[in-house]
């Protein structure tokens, strides 16, 4: 299969989740089955320190359809997020978690809204307290109110990295550290459409979040101050009319 034969990527980031891996590209595998697309799926292990990176290597042997890269030392969600769509060769880009906690039964309305939007947002805002804790959900909240006061947005669930988009939305990003968090705001200034679909938040059935609500909130606060800078510091113009 040729690069200009893929249509779907889905780029999935890893760290310590061995025993989510194998229902998860099971999970996808039955959700592509019935819609005849060609498809592949890039795994970035973030230098896991379980069984995750053996468990990978056995599924890619099995499956070609599946790619997957490790690497040499951790480096965070948002590295392992573009690290995988750097990877990826699909005319449309998924993100998801690897903990199973973003519903495959929900690829449908993506594609669908992918129709009419350039990049497709889930939110969970309906859906949380099925798969997360209260001080999650509170401190969720609050960070996704203050991130669209910041930046002027009206975003209701920037945390949720369960989204589709056009591969032309990437062509000039340039990503950080905790850029995954702001894909949508990135897109809008590139000039590319976004929307939100509700989706679901299923529990997470083996390990642990990543994520401590302190840290989160601390680190984001930061990468929010960054974006502000950015949106507020970059060059807009409009040519009228040129000669020769």
């Amino acid at each position: 299969m040729t690069e200009h034969d893929l249509e779907l990527s889905f780029v999935v980031p890893c760290h310590n989740e061995e025993g989510n891996l194998n229902p998860l590209t099971d999970a996808i595998s039955a959700a592509m089955a019935p819609l005849d697309i060609p498809y592949e799926v890039i795994i970035s292990d973030d230098c896991s320190t379980d069984n995750s990176w053996e468990i990978l290597k056995k599924i890619a042997q099995v499956d070609s359809r599946i790619r997957v890269q490790r690497f040499k030392y951790k480096c965070g969600e948002s590295a392992a997020s573009w690290a995988g769509i750097q990877a990826s060769r699909g005319r449309y880009i998924i993100t998801l978690d690897a903990d199973l906690q973003n519903d495959l039964s929900d690829l449908p309305m993506f594609l669908d809204a992918l129709k009419r939007y350039d990049c497709v947002c889930g939110s969970r805002v309906t859906t949380r307290r099925k798969g997360d804790s209260f001080v999650c959900i509170v401190s969720s909240r609050i960070a996704n109110w203050v991130r669209n006061k910041v930046l002027g947005e009206n975003t209701s669930d920037s945390g949720c990295t369960y989204r589709a988009f056009r591969r032309a939305c990437i062509s000039k990003i340039r990503f950080f550290r905790g850029g995954h968090r702001f894909l949508p705001s990135l897109f809008k200034m590139e000039g590319f459409t976004v929307t939100e679909i509700s989706v679901k938040n299923n529990p997470r059935f083996y390990g642990r979040s990543h994520y401590r609500t302190w840290s989160r909130l601390f680190n984001s606060f930061i990468d929010l101050w960054g974006m502000w800078w950015i949106k507020n510091r970059l060059i807009h113009y409009e040519i009228i009319e040129a000669i020769n």
